[in-house]
């Protein structure tokens, strides 16, 4: 497996976790990490192991999933550019999540250990790597309350509220992940994912196999009730 390559470092030097480290540090970081291409529906890691590198998702699509009592239950859908699981990395402990590429993943790789050595000397690494997991934190919450005070159709629009955002706002979306996925990560069956799609088309959306269209955006805010804030704004 080979190190960084010099035409691949521009690429990773720019990613928000390195953007602005010292140049000798972000070279430790280059002189032992990997860039490589995953296939489809590979796992990453298990829960229960203990990580050898933190995971910088750059291209491709990730799950992050739960196993108990015979059920894999998804817990979060990592799209670029983000680090996962930075938690277990930072505090050198096992995994609480195991993790699958849902689709060609590119994915950097950072020894664990050497991410916890440069974090120490580098400022900008550090707050890089405390604004990720405030982030993280930050979402975790979202999702805890998004699972307690809305109903599932409530849910899944809230969901394509968001994922519209990220998506340019431009009042179309697309669902990357497939039904089932988002089903698991709403907590809703597959069934029930399709009755709700239906309540959302009585509010303002049009669903075309994956490919979504908000025909009244009010109609699906004042339905979903979206979060007064907005990390994104």
């Amino acid at each position: 497996m080979p190190n960084v390559r010099p035409a691949e470092k521009p690429e990773i030097a720019n990613l928000p976790l390195f953007r602005e480290m010292q140049e000798e540090q972000r070279e430790r970081i280059f002189s032992g990490s990997f860039l490589q291409v995953f296939p489809p529906q590979l796992t990453l890691f298990e829960l229960g192991q203990h990580p050898d590198f933190l995971h910088v998702l750059v291209d491709g699509l990730v799950e992050l999933y739960a196993t108990g009592a015979g059920r894999d239950t998804t817990m979060r859908i990592v799209e670029p550019v983000t680090s996962f699981i930075l938690a277990a990395v930072v505090t050198d402990m096992p995994y609480l999540m195991s993790a699958r590429t849902l689709g060609p993943s590119r994915i950097l790789l950072v020894p664990a250990a050497l991410v916890r050595e440069v974090v120490k000397q580098d400022c900008a690494l550090m707050q890089a790597t405390m604004r990720e997991l405030a982030l993280a934190y930050r979402d975790m919450v979202r999702a805890l309350t998004d699972m307690k005070l809305r109903q599932s159709a409530e849910r899944l629009g809230n969901l394509v509220l968001q994922q519209e955002r990220r998506q340019g706002g431009t009042g179309t979306v697309r669902l990357r992940a497939e039904k089932r996925l988002v089903a698991s990560l709403l907590g809703m069956t597959p069934e029930n994912l399709s009755r709700a799609f239906g309540i959302l088309s009585q509010h303002g959306l049009e669903l075309d196999g994956a490919q979504g269209k908000l025909v009244d955006r009010a109609a699906l805010e004042a339905f979903s009730r979206p979060d007064p804030v907005r990390d994104d704004e």
